[in-house]
């Protein structure tokens, strides 16, 4: 990775799709995935199962420069307490783009501002997850808010890595034609459904796609990215963001480096995806 980095000529990664959370939601999280291989025969190992200083280590050690702490709530009276959490986790990790989260309730409004005021730079929601609509009339003011403060927003909209109530292209475009200058950044690259969130960010140029676990060898077993696409992709070049899902990925953190060298788009689409198109989306300036 140190030679990837110098060869590109940038001083780091800005990576818009890794997880800290608080240590029981993590716990969740990592029993969720052991259980997966058992379920469905598709093993999941958590590669980087560690302690959070020893992920922090890791994480900067791989290049990172900038980095969020993508968490989500899965019921009505989380939101509020994980931004807390996430606030703090901020204050104490500068090199963390200050995350927050809502979900469809009563004074979802109130604690999203709260969060904005604070210095949030960028939400995460998860559908799948939290098996919401995201027209849901709860949180069109929150969406409304983000679209007017420009915060942008990491959505799991994608229907892998298996479909829910209201994943897919349908709720997410239906979201957009009401808030067009939502500043949303599609997590996965919409996987498995990439040519239709393709299409949503060629019509909203608020619409980035972030590269998490897609184009690697796991994912690629599972929803391979049309070859078809790759001129999309490349034309996109200024709107796609690294994302890795560290640290809950089964495989190593430069395999998602490798995965997208190979795509073959050239070192101008890698230097943006890997570093300028973050930086420049939350003003993140090289240490000095």
């Amino acid at each position: 990775m140190p030679a990837l980095l110098a060869r590109l000529g940038i001083p780091g990664l800005v990576d818009v799709h890794t997880h800290f959370m608080p240590k029981n939601v993590l716990d969740k999280v990592w029993a969720y995935f052991d259980a997966v291989g058992p379920l469905t025969g598709l093993e999941w190992p958590i590669t980087y199962r560690e302690e959070e200083d020893r992920r922090l280590a890791l994480l900067r050690g791989f290049g990172a420069v900038a980095f969020t702490a993508m968490l989500y709530p899965h019921k009505p009276g989380m939101a509020s307490w994980l931004n807390s959490w996430a606030a703090d986790f901020a204050a104490r990790t500068p090199d963390c783009l200050h995350t927050a989260t809502f979900f469809p309730e009563p004074g979802a409004g109130g604690y999203v501002h709260e969060a904005l005021d604070a210095g949030a730079r960028v939400f995460k929601v998860h559908l799948q997850v939290g098996g919401f609509d995201p027209n849901d009339e709860r949180i069109d003011g929150v969406w409304g808010s983000l679209a007017d403060s420009g915060t942008p927003v990491v959505v799991h909209c994608g229907s892998g890595p298996t479909p829910g109530n209201f994943t897919g292209p349908g709720p997410m475009g239906r979201l957009l034609a009401r808030h067009p200058r939502l500043r949303v950044i599609v997590a996965h690259m919409g996987m498995p459904e990439y040519g239709d969130f393709l299409s949503l960010a060629e019509r909203y140029e608020g619409v980035h796609l972030d590269t998490t676990m897609a184009f690697t060898d796991f994912s690629e077993r599972l929803a391979p990215f049309p070859e078809e696409e790759r001129k999309r992709l490349l034309d996109l070049g200024d709107r796609v963001l690294l994302g890795s899902d560290f640290p809950n990925i089964p495989y190593p953190y430069a395999h998602q480096l490798h995965a997208l060298e190979r795509l073959g788009l050239g070192d101008d689409w890698l230097r943006k995806v890997l570093y300028e198109n973050g930086a420049a989306m939350f003003h993140v300036k090289p240490a000095r």
